[in-house]
């Protein structure tokens, strides 16, 4: 699974904070690695220079294998926050994603004995 981590330039985007946000990331949807092709993470602060309440954006974007992309988002006051927000967010959409399948696949059902 290929990891890309963006953040515009009102967002502290050191190493660090790439490296925190990609371990929980990959923390939180770990069950699902070998089922994804790729996550891209991208942080932004939507009021720039301005503070505000949740004016911090994380959106993250999972390809699975053979689907379609699925993106979610989350807000906060902090960046690690945002994007753990939109990790758990994340986590339950795969699990009902990948759980379809899962679930419609029903029991061989039995020979009938007359």
């Amino acid at each position: 699974m290929q990891f890309q981590f963006n953040s515009d330039s009102s967002v502290m985007g050191t190493e660090n904070v790439a490296t925190r946000i990609e371990d929980m990331v990959r923390e939180k949807i770990a069950r699902f690695a070998d089922r994804l092709t790729r996550v891209e993470v991208h942080v932004r602060d939507v009021n720039s220079s301005k503070h505000g309440a949740d004016d911090k954006e994380c959106m993250i974007e999972a390809r699975p294998r053979g689907g379609k992309p699925i993106g979610v988002h989350g807000k906060a006051d902090k960046v690690d926050d945002a994007a753990r927000k939109a990790a758990n967010t994340l986590a339950q959409r795969l699990e009902r994603h990948f759980g379809k399948g899962e679930k419609d696949k029903h029991a061989a059902r039995p020979d009938k004995v007359l």
